[in-house]
C-alpha cells in the first residue's frame, strides 16, 4: 500500500485495495503476464506476481458498471453484431445511430485503459433456445511498437458460462474484496497505526466501507436500450467493414 499525495500524503479505502488482481477462465488466466514480459520486470528488479499490480477495486467498479448492461440478453439478430470483432469499422459518419450501436457495443468492454497495452475483455448475455448463457471475449493484443508488456498466451479465446456462474463469480468478487478491506481496516483500527507524514481517517475509511455495499444496486438497475437505433446502427457498421 502507498499513500497517495506528496504534500500531503493520505491513505484512503480506494488506496487501501492495492493489489495483484487476474481473472480465471476455465484454466485460462487473464490479466497474466507473457514469461517475457515477467523476466523483463525481474531484470528491473520487481519482485511480485506475475499479474496486473493496481488497485483492485478498479476492476470491482468497472465491472460493476458493465453488468447491468451485460446482464441486459442481447436479441437473437444482434448476436452476430456483438459477437464480431470491431477493428473493422469504419471511423463514426453522420448517422446517429453509429454511435449509439457503438455505445451499446462499449458497454460490455472491461475499462483496462489504465494498463499498458491492456487487453480487451469482453461479456454479453444471450438466452437461445431456453438456454442462459454468458459469453467472454478476450484479445490480448500485440503492439508491434512495444512488445515490453504483453500479456499470456492464448492471445484470443471465447469462454462459455451460465449466466448464473457469471453472477455467482461477480458475487465472489465482491465477498472477498469487501471481506480483505475490512480486515485492513480493523487491523489499522485495533493497532492504532500511525504512519509518519500519512493522513489516515479511520472513521472515513469505516464509513466508506459500509457505504460500498454496491452490488445489489448493479445488478437490479435495469438500461433502456433504443434498439431500433442499435440495429440501424450495426446495420451500417457491419455494411462498412
Amino acid at each position: 500500500m502507498h499513500p497517495w499525495g506528496r504534500d500531503r500524503r493520505t491513505l484512503h479505502w480506494f488506496g487501501l485495495t492495492d493489489g495483484w488482481y487476474w481473472i480465471e477462465l476455465n484454466g485460462h488466466e487473464l490479466l497474466r503476464y507473457s514469461d517475457q514480459t515477467v523476466r523483463r520486470r525481474q531484470a528491473d528488479g520487481y519482485v511480485g506476481l506475475p499479474y496486473v499490480d493496481y488497485y483492485v477495486v478498479r476492476l470491482w467498479e468497472d465491472l460493476l458498471q458493465l453488468l447491468p448492461a451485460v446482464l441486459e440478453p442481447v436479441p437473437a439478430d444482434l448476436v452476430p453484431f456483438i459477437e464480431a470483432d470491431s477493428t473493422g469499422w469504419p471511423e463514426r459518419g453522420e448517422h446517429e445511430e453509429d454511435f449509439t450501436a457503438e455505445v451499446w457495443y462499449g458497454d460490455r468492454v472491461l475499462d483496462l485503459g489504465y494498463l499498458r497495452n491492456g487487453p480487451v475483455i469482453r461479456w454479453w448475455r444471450t438466452i437461445i433456445n431456453g438456454v442462459d448463457a454468458v459469453t467472454v471475449d478476450w484479445w490480448n493484443r500485440r503492439c508491434e511498437q512495444d512488445l515490453d508488456v504483453t500479456f499470456a498466451d492464448p492471445v484470443r479465446g471465447r469462454l462459455v458460462l451460465t449466466t448464473e456462474e457469471f453472477i455467482d463469480a461477480v458475487r465472489d468478487l465482491d465477498r472477498d474484496l469487501m471481506a480483505a478491506m475490512h480486515e485492513r481496516i480493523t487491523t489499522l483500527e485495533e493497532r492504532r497505526v500511525v504512519l509518519p507524514d500519512v493522513e489516515v481517517d479511520l472513521t472515513a475509511l469505516r464509513a466508506e466501507h459500509h457505504d460500498r455495499a454496491w452490488l445489489q444496486h448493479a445488478l437490479d438497475r435495469r438500461v433502456e436500450t433504443d434498439w431500433t437505433a442499435v440495429r440501424a446502427g450495426a446495420a451500417l457498421l457491419r455494411r462498412a467493414s
